[in-house]
Formats: structure tokens, C-alpha cells, sequence
């Protein structure tokens, strides 16, 4: 036998594969990562970057928890950005534009570093199954692997479908072959199916681009990072991104390819992504614009090769080449690959429960794009959460859920497993009912000491976050403390142009102003600057956060805490909706479907109403 019986094995070696492969092993399973091509670990299919707009937040919650994909952000970025600022902290989102070669080759030497970790090149195309255990998988050379639990991280390759104009073909990216098989066994044993679709946009040669023509956009004139390990140091040298527009000659030559595009034409069934549209689904659907943004962005640090971000198409190529041609900047651009649309098979998350099993199949698991999301962040943070709960379920542990006031990842695995998805599920802010205290810069202290617990984070990462906090409550009560008076407080509160005071002041009175950081107070006055000179960036940071949002964070705080009490009240698994005559129709199949294990989880179900769950309540005995 080639194999030892293994504790985890991972299909898949993509965002979600490599994030669920180190996870289930550096808690100590003896972990097998399968993926179909070993030189296309962590490959991003899309484009080169990472973070943005919630998805910064998920990154440095993968850091926080002990995940690798902040790390290996920062040791590949070649531009960072922490987008928002000009908005509250809450909206304050990291994004780091990526070397693609050098993401993926980082991402395999720490995962070949990590021990319990073995590697096969293979498909898999069977799951073993007895009396609804898993116990291993078959793969495409006929080889038997056992294992305790198997997590399926497929990515776009199940029964995946390339298209191009009038070309279609088999494929799960461009250039390498679809997985068959898993669905239709996944269908056998009782599963539901859909198919979904994304797209890509062509990579241009940057050589033949005109730069000249463009808006250069910079990266932070002080550069940050995702890691909040203190060996992992932020980007000193930056490659600079450029900004470019449609316009109508662009949309009508677009519009000339309309009838050949497999979207418009029907050949495309799955739903795509709904805010990462194709342009030419944004002409279509936004006709009253008459331009629409594009950001040019490196591909690497020693390539020429250009992505094309907002571009993403399924046209036929000469359609593609003549509409970016018209492109200022573009006039005599060449591409190295057409833009293309690919289909492929998901299974509908509410299948799952909150660790990420399946509810048919005990210690099977899905993570990333086969539980509807898009984007390499939303997969990666799957993939760890499902490696943790193969972990502990394989070991007899208690599983690790995020609560939705504790994590963007949280909030992520809540909304596909109560209420599912019909189109790509992106994160965003907005989906976050608390999203003051589920900051950039606070992932550390909510999530390190509760995967430190598990053995996951180190207790290098624990002694941080408490050195960080003891730094951050330090420097709040100095604030609170300290008087200013009314001479030195003016003279700093003139350099912002901010109103004078007439009396002396607590500094934690002036900090809450607008205009005002804890920077200025250091610049202002040597006293000040000398008191706390010796505390980290990130402490400083935190603190002044928290004094200027205390009663926005506190009002959060306790709204979380009157949540909490639902997720207290148990829902037996078995429990029988059919006997409760008061609940509604529509209730009883949504609660029977999804089985939610709390009362709090019963809320947050689409179709069940708020006198459901107090009917529910009263039948619970609360």
C-alpha cells in the first residue's frame, strides 16, 4: 500500500486547499494535500492581489487565527494600500498588489516546511463513503487513500467549462483540465447542485502600453501589512498601479460582439458575480454610463505582464483587441491571453453546518468556491476554518464556530449556511451588522487567544496581542489622566485649524475631535511625544481608536451581548417543526432544511420571521 490511513485529506490545492492543508496539520493531524498540478499551489487565477474592502479584514483574521495567507501576502506584495481612510475605522480595509509567481512559490516552501504534511499530485474523482462516514477518496490513477475526514476545496474545476465568443471547452482554468466525477457522486448520495460562473479579464504586454496616457496610482507613502508578526516586515520599495477609462467608442465596440458572447447568447448557465461584473455586463446594465474605471496593474516585480482589472470578458478575442485599443493608453497594445468566462459546479452552502461539514456526510467538508463565494480571501479563510473543524472533530474536540461579533469570517460562514447563495457571495462591510468592533486593526486581540486555545496561533503571537493590549489600555489611561492647558492645547489645535479652548482639558476630551490624533499631541508638545515615544505604532493606533469611537464600540457591544442570549437557547437536532401549528409554512421547511442548533441561528434564517422565533422561543420553554 503507497498510503498510510490519514487524520485529513484535502482535494485541492488552491486558496482554500493550502489555507485547510496547514491548518489541520500544525494542530497535529497527519494532513495529505492532493491538488491536480504541484506548480500551480496557490495559484491566483485572477488577479494579483489580496485584501480591499472587507476582504483586508478576512486576511489579517486569517493571520490573527495562525492561517499563512498574510504572511505570504506581505513577503509577495509589491504595492500596499489601506484603502478608506478618508471614512471611519471600520471601513479602514488593506489591500496589497502581489507578485503572482512569488505568492505561490511562498505559499509552497512554508507549506513544505510544515510538518504532518504530505503531498500528491492526482485528481481526485471518488469519495469513499460507509454508512454516511467518510473514509477516503479515489483518485484518477485508481489509488485507494483512507482517511478520518476529507475536505473538497475544488475551486472552479468541477465539471468546469471555458468560453470564449463562440468557443467552449472543458477546463478548470485556462490551459489545464476540469475534475469530473465528484459531482455526480456528490448527487448520488443525496446532494444539491448548481452551477455558477466567473470571469477573467486578458493580461496585456506592458511594453506596448502608453503610460503617459494614465493616472499613476501609488502605493502609502508609509507602507503596512497584513502579518501581526513582528519578523514580517512591511514592503520598503513599491511598484506603482495606473488608471485608465472606457469610453463609447469602447461600449459600441463591445456591443458588436453581443450576439456571439456566450453570456447573451445563453450558452452560460450559472449566475456570475454580481459585483465583480463583465464589461460587458456593466455597459448593458449601467447604459446611462458613458466610461467606466480601469486599474493597470503589475503582474510581478521582473514581468511585463500586465492584468487588466475591470475588464473581465468572455467576448470573442478580436472583439476584445479592437474595444482595449480604444482604451487611452491601449492604442497599440498587445495581449499574451484573451480574456474568458468559465462555469463550474457548486453545491448550495446551506448543506453545511457552521464548521463547514456537511450535514449528509460526517467528516466530509467544503471550503471556497464549491459553497458559492468568489475570491481567493473568502476562500482562503474557509479553508482554515475547515482544516481547524477536521482537526477537532477528528481528536473528539469541541469545534470552533466565529460568531458574527467576533469575526468577518464569522459573519462569511453564517450567511452561506443560514441563508445560502444563488450568485458568487462576495464580503463586504455592509453585510457585517457589527463592523465597529470588527476592525483591521483589532483582528489580533479578538481571535489570537481563542485559536492559541486550540494550539493553532503560536504563544508568540498571544504574548503580542497582550503586550498590545497592556499598551494600548496604558496609553488610554494617560489620556484620561492628563490635564493640557489651555496654552498648549491651542497651540496644537491651530496647527489643524480646530477650535480654541478656554480652559484646561483632559487630553481624552480633545482626542475625540475629528481633526485630532494622537500624532498631533505627539508633534505638539515634547512632554507628550516623551510619555509615549516608547509604544508601537500599533498600540497607538488601537488607542486611538477606542477613544474616539468608545460609545459607538460600547453601543455595539451591548446589542452583541443581547444577541448572545439567543445563541444561548439549544435547538435539539432532531427537534420536530411539524408539531409547533403557529409557526408558518414557509418557516417549518427553511428550519427543517437548514436544522440550526440555536435560537440565534434560527434568526437569522431567510424566511423565518421575528413571530416565528418567539412562537419557536415559547415552544423551546424560554
Amino acid at each position: 500500500m503507497i498510503f498510510k490511513e490519514y487524520d485529513v485529506i484535502v482535494v485541492g490545492g488552491g486558496h482554500a486547499g493550502c489555507e485547510a492543508a496547514a491548518s489541520a496539520a500544525n494542530l497535529g493531524s497527519s494532513t495529505l494535500l492532493i491538488t491536480m498540478d504541484m506548480t500551480k499551489i496557490a495559484q491566483m487565477s485572477c488577479n494579483p492581489a489580496m485584501g480591499g474592502v472587507a476582504k483586508g479584514q478576512i486576511v489579517r483574521e486569517i493571520d490573527a487565527l495562525g492561517g499563512y495567507s498574510g504572511i505570504v501576502s506581505d513577503k509577495s506584495t509589491i504595492q500596499f494600500r489601506m484603502l478608506n481612510l478618508s471614512k471611519g475605522p471600520a471601513m479602514w480595509s488593506p489591500r496589497s498588489q502581489n507578485d503572482r509567481l512569488l505568492f505561490g512559490k511562498y505559499w509552497r516552501d512554508l507549506l513544505e516546511q510544515t510538518d504532518n504534511l504530505d503531498f500528491w499530485q492526482d485528481s481526485v474523482n471518488d469519495i469513499i463513503v460507509e454508512k454516511n462516514q467518510i473514509v477516503g477518496i479515489k483518485t484518477s490513477l485508481g489509488i485507494t487513500i483512507k482517511s478520518k475526514a476529507v475536505i473538497l476545496t475544488s475551486g472552479t474545476f468541477m465539471n468546469g467549462k471555458i468560453h470564449i465568443g463562440k468557443k467552449s471547452f472543458g477546463g478548470g482554468r485556462i490551459g489545464e483540465s476540469a475534475s469530473f466525477g465528484i459531482t455526480e457522486k456528490l448527487t448520488q448520495l443525496g446532494f444539491e447542485a448548481g452551477r455558477m460562473k466567473t470571469g477573467t479579464p486578458p493580461r496585456a504586454d506592458g511594453r506596448t502600453l502608453d503610460y503617459s496616457k494614465m493616472e499613476e496610482q501609488a502605493g502609502d507613502i508609509i507602507p503596512g501589512k497584513f502579518s501581526y508578526l513582528k519578523s514580517i516586515k512591511p514592503i520598503e520599495n513599491q511598484r506603482s498601479c495606473w488608471v485608465t477609462y472606457t469610453n463609447e467608442n469602447v461600449h459600441n465596440i463591445l456591443k458588436t460582439g453581443f450576439d456571439d458572447s456566450p453570456m447573451y447568447a445563453g450558452r452560460i448557465q450559472g449566475v456570475g458575480p454580481r459585483y465583480c461584473p463583465s464589461i460587458e455586463d456593466k455597459i448593458n446594465r449601467f447604459a446611462e454610463r458613458d466610461r467606466h474605471q480601469i486599474f493597470v496593474e503589475p503582474e510581478g516585480w521582473d514581468t511585463v505582464e500586465i492584468y487588466i482589472n475591470g475588464f473581465s470578458t468572455s467576448l470573442p478575442e478580436d472583439i476584445q483587441i479592437q474595444a482595449l485599443r480604444e482604451i487611452p493608453g491601449f492604442k497599440d497594445v498587445k495581449i499574451f491571453r484573451p480574456g474568458y468566462a468559465i462555469e463550474y459546479d457548486y453545491f448550495p452552502p446551506t448543506q453545511l453546518y457552521s464548521t463547514l461539514e456537511t450535514k449528509l456526510i460526517q467528516g466530509l467538508y467544503f471550503a471556497g468556491q464549491i459553497n458559492g463565494t468568489t475570491g481567493y480571501e473568502e476562500a482562503a479563510c474557509q479553508g482554515l476554518m475547515a482544516g481547524i473543524n477536521a482537526h477537532l472533530k477528528t481528536t473528539n474536540k469541541e469545534p470552533l464556530i466565529l460568531s458574527r461579533d467576533q469575526a468577518y469570517i464569522g459573519v462569511l460562514i453564517d450567511d452561506l449556511v443560514n441563508k445560502g447563495t444563488e450568485e458568487p457571495y462576495r464580503m463586504f462591510t455592509s453585510r457585517a451588522e457589527f463592523r465597529i468592533l470588527l476592525r483591521q486593526d483589532n483582528a489580533d486581540v479578538r481571535l489570537t487567544p481563542l485559536s492559541n486555545a486550540i494550539g493553532l496561533a503560536s504563544n508568540e503571537r498571544l504574548r503580542n496581542v497582550e503586550n498590545k493590549v497592556t499598551g494600548t489600555q496604558e496609553i488610554i489611561r494617560y489620556f484620561k489622566s492628563t490635564s493640557i492647558t489651555k496654552e498648549d492645547a491651542n497651540n496644537i489645535l491651530l496647527n489643524v485649524e480646530s477650535a480654541a479652548i478656554t480652559q484646561q482639558v483632559k487630553l481624552s476630551s480633545l482626542i475625540t475631535r475629528p481633526q485630532l490624533g494622537i500624532q498631533s499631541f505627539i508633534e505638539g508638545q515634547s512632554d507628550i511625544k516623551k510619555q509615549l515615544m516608547h509604544y508601537e505604532n500599533d498600540m497607538l493606533e488601537s488607542a486611538e481608536i477606542l477613544m474616539k469611537y468608545e460609545s459607538y464600540i460600547e453601543k455595539e457591544k451591548e446589542l452583541a451581548d443581547k444577541m448572545l442570549k439567543f445563541e444561548t437557547i439549544q435547538i435539539e437536532s432532531n427537534f420536530d417543526y411539524s408539531t409547533i401549528n403557529s409557526l408558518s409554512s414557509e418557516a417549518k421547511e427553511k428550519l427543517r432544511k437548514i436544522k440550526p442548533t440555536s435560537l440565534g441561528q434560527a434568526s437569522r434564517i431567510s424566511g423565518v420571521s421575528p413571530s416565528d422565533i418567539s412562537i419557536l422561543m415559547i415552544s423551546l420553554g424560554r
